[in-house]
């Protein structure tokens, strides 16, 4: 039995993971954010190279997308911790060796720190490391897909390049799309004028907004002209915006409740975010359901608020624009169509779009969530996916039996060596990254 134990345990994870992945299959698909219901017409696109590496690249993304990210992030690492030292209690039971006992002990107390600091790296990848991530795939006839909340490096806080951010959306399936960098809107229509004299391609469409920070975050789309809205009150901006011919949003409401909604209707904005996936991908209900009441009641229009800034969080909501003939109008028109579903709050022409690849959860139990993450990430895997766990396990599990099991020496010392030498890579990845980020922002 000992003789075949390596490949009795790859056996029980490929197992595991067919049980799982055939008799709790959760598929993948995109949701109606106002309404909660399936949309069709759309479909998941798999990038070949998530699937050629899916047991690392896959992970990684699935625990991106959690629903509440930056909270669940640290309690992974408590359980990666919990873990480990759960496996040096079995260790020290099963191997009763005093001396043996004190090296292990003592080893494993100096991995600690290093575990902590490649747990740090894998962050540090998931939040500035653009993956091959699930993206969509549009085989509606007259949806058009399209953000009304992006930033580049001209927002204190983006940092992606505004042809990196164009690119980004010409991945992730987008037509069109705003740039609503934080108080600022001169060098967006810098990059549109380059845009509209063939510079670079004209799909997907940039169009012009911009983040203003007054009682709350608003975004003003549609803007065509260079302005300052430094000093200005909520009203003044409006009202500017409004003798522009663009539109208002009021983004991300449901973070702080500084202002109550009934304020933001009397000054004439035309709707509410009622998604954003900044940092979370959900919020609570309650308020929610506030939001998603109070526009209905009001005539006030909802969308979905991307807020991408170079990092964090896969693409995860698409507003679908229904606007027949799309590509035979010019830019202008279609920017015109855009604004004119948004200013008549016309709701049945705006779809706000959900990527759906887990069921709903609170934020109650989030301290058991990474193993429930754990498991509905195997339970939205394909045949190809599997196929790829099933072959990665396999291969390992042959390098393993061939090299370390024969040679007991090559065996320990690979195990005493592996985690320093990772935790060191990791070390020179942040800071290879950290210099990056520092001279691409100077």
């Amino acid at each position: 039995m000992k003789k075949y134990r390596s490949e009795i345990f790859a056996s029980a994870i490929i197992l595991v993971i067919i049980i799982i992945t055939t008799l709790f299959h959760y598929s993948i698909h995109f949701e109606d954010a106002v309404n909660n219901n399936t949309l069709t017409g759309y479909d998941v696109s798999i990038s070949v190279w998530r699937i050629l590496f899916e047991p690392v690249i896959g992970l990684l993304l699935f625990f991106n997308r959690a629903l509440y990210a930056l909270d669940e992030f640290p309690i992974t690492l408590v359980w990666v911790l919990i873990i480990f030292a759960g496996y040096s209690i079995i260790k020290m039971i099963v191997v009763k060796d005093k001396e043996f006992g004190k090296k292990f002990i003592l080893r494993q107390i100096v991995n600690i720190p290093i575990l902590v600091g490649i747990w740090f790296t894998i962050f540090v990848i998931m939040l500035f490391i653009p993956l091959p991530n699930n993206t969509i795939i549009n085989n509606s006839q007259n949806s058009i897909l399209v953000t009304t909340h992006s930033h580049t490096e001209y927002s204190h806080d983006g940092l992606i390049s505004q042809k990196g951010l164009w690119e980004w959306h010409k991945r992730n399936g987008f037509d069109a799309f705003f740039i609503t960098d934080h108080n600022n809107h001169n060098h967006t229509l810098d990059f549109i004028s380059a845009q509209r004299k063939n510079k670079f391609p004209i799909e997907p469409l940039v169009m012009c907004g911009e983040e203003f920070s007054g009682s709350n975050h608003l975004s003003l789309l549609g803007l065509k002209r260079k302005f300052s809205t430094k000093g200005m009150a909520d009203s003044t901006v409006i009202d500017s915006v409004r003798a522009n011919n663009g539109a208002v949003i009021v983004n991300h409401w449901f973070d702080g409740e500084k202002k109550s909604l009934q304020y933001f209707k009397d000054l004439g904005v035309d709707g509410f975010e009622i998604a954003n996936s900044a940092t979370d991908r959900s919020y609570d209900r309650k308020i929610y359901d506030k939001i998603k009441s109070f526009c209905q009641k009001n005539g006030l229009i909802m969308n979905g608020g991307l807020d991408f800034h170079g990092y964090g969080n896969a693409c995860s909501i698409w507003n679908a624009f229904d606007i027949p003939n799309w590509h035979k109008m010019t830019p202008e028109k279609k920017e015109d169509a855009i604004l004119n579903i948004i200013k008549s709050h016309d709701q049945s022409k705006l779809t706000v779009i959900f990527y759906k690849d887990r069921p709903y959860y609170n934020k109650d139990n989030l301290f058991f969530m990474p193993v429930v993450t754990f498991f509905n990430y195997f339970r939205t895997l394909n045949v190809y996916q599997v196929f790829s766990w099933i072959f990665w396990v396999s291969l390992l599990t042959m390098i393993k039996i061939k090299v370390f099991d024969k040679n007991e020496s090559a065996k320990r010392n690979t195990a005493n060596k592996l985690l320093p030498v990772v935790g060191v890579l990791g070390a020179l990845f942040i800071l290879a990254l950290g210099f990056k980020y520092y001279f691409s922002i100077k």
